[in-house]
């Protein structure tokens, strides 16, 4: 993984996250070079200067971004308010769970992603999903290419800490687009704006959401009805699995990373005070779990468990997994395809240090991993031969 900073593990994995999702170099060395010179990574202080670096760099790509569209050059505006919202959520998702700066930020990082999905024409329509109680759950709907009267569909969810826009930004629904697969994007309870706005916790029953997900599209004129899949990334390789597991009109389910046991891994996280995906993982996971002690969120995380639950799963699985993840161990993707003695189609596809992609959910090299699952999902799903 690209390192710009020594040995602050969260905030590689960030700086490449953004690299990897649309970030020009120049911009992202110009905002972090004071940081990295500056301040060392353990103290509030350094994670402030930190996330104030990303919004400054979103906030002068912005202004680029109105020039150009004082100009007439929306296509360029549209490509620089992409990159504004890529620098905007590096900020927020690395700031306290209590900031009460923290939302605001987000909803900016949410009116540039708009503007760039309207000044580009990006093929990315805003949904709502029905929920329950009244709520309903944002998401991005984005449609299949080809001639065929109704396509294939994957719902996408996040994991711990991502959210719908950044999974567009990665390139992958475009990926599946051009195979003729269409892509539901959701935040789904306990992420993006499912959490921040509409105040919906992390639940284990993670199939709740993704039953919801089912209904809407089952409803879609353009949406073939037998032939919806289920995916997620990090923390979703537990809730791509749970979901296929619990819910028979899944058609395929695709863990992009496995998660095997969150007990496991979050009693662990917090037990050393490690800082891997963001900066205070205690905090995160009481803010997720809508709990007020450590005792209550690791009671919620303890059940968020596949043991005993994969021989359900009797649909084709992909599990994509590096072999370097320094969040969750290669075995934990093993241990998934084992257990789940049902599927009819099984595959365990390891990214090694040697191709690319090694990394937690490959954030090396993200090209990488998502062709190699566009491909896997288009075949599965039954898209037309001449666009898989």
């Amino acid at each position: 993984m690209f390192e710009y900073f020594d040995d602050v593990y969260s905030w590689n994995l960030a700086t490449t996250m953004v690299l990897n999702s649309g970030g020009e170099i120049s911009e992202v060395h110009d905002a972090l070079s004071p940081v990295k010179r500056s301040l060392a990574e353990g103290s509030e202080q350094a994670n402030e200067a930190f996330c104030q670096a990303w919004r400054s760099a979103a906030e002068r790509v912005e202004r680029l971004a109105e020039a150009d569209v004082a100009n007439g050059n929306l296509r360029a505006a549209g490509g620089k308010y992409a990159r504004a919202a890529g620098y905007y959520f590096a900020a927020e998702r690395q700031m306290s769970a209590d900031d009460p700066d923290r939302t605001a930020l987000y909803r900016i990082m949410l009116r540039s992603f708009s503007k760039y999905v309207e000044l580009r024409r990006e093929p990315c329509e805003r949904v709502e999903i029905p929920y329950e109680n009244g709520a309903t759950l944002p998401a991005l709907y984005v449609r299949g290419k080809g001639t065929a009267e109704k396509k294939p569909c994957m719902v996408h969810f996040d994991g711990l800490d991502v959210n719908k826009e950044w999974i567009y930004l990665t390139g992958l629904p475009q990926e599946l687009a051009e195979r003729g697969v269409s892509t539901l994007i959701v935040d789904h309870p306990g992420v993006g704006e499912a959490l921040r706005m509409r105040e919906l916790k992390g639940m284990v029953e993670t199939e709740r959401a993704a039953s919801r997900c089912v209904d809407w599209l089952q409803t879609q004129p353009d949406v073939d009805p037998d032939r919806i899949g289920m995916m997620a990334l990090s923390l979703g390789g537990y809730y791509a699995m749970r979901s296929v597991a619990f819910e028979p009109r899944f058609a395929c389910g695709v863990a992009w990373g496995a998660m095997y046991d969150f007990g496991a891994v979050s009693r662990g996280l917090v037990a050393d005070g490690t800082h891997k995906s963001v900066r205070n993982i205690l905090h995160h996971l009481l803010w997720l779990t809508g709990t007020e002690s450590q005792e209550e969120a690791l009671a919620i995380t303890s059940r968020m468990t596949l043991n005993g639950i994969l021989d359900r799963i009797h649909c084709p699985i992909l599990i994509v997994h590096g072999e370097n993840d320094r969040q969750v161990p290669l075995d934990a993707a093993k241990r998934v395809v084992a257990e789940a003695v049902n599927s009819p189609n099984k595959e365990l596809k390891v990214h090694t240090i040697a191709e690319g992609g090694s990394e937690h959910c490959s954030v090396d090299n993200v090209s990488i991993t998502t062709d190699y699952m566009a491909h896997w999902i288009a075949r599965t799903l039954g898209a037309p031969k001449e666009l898989a």
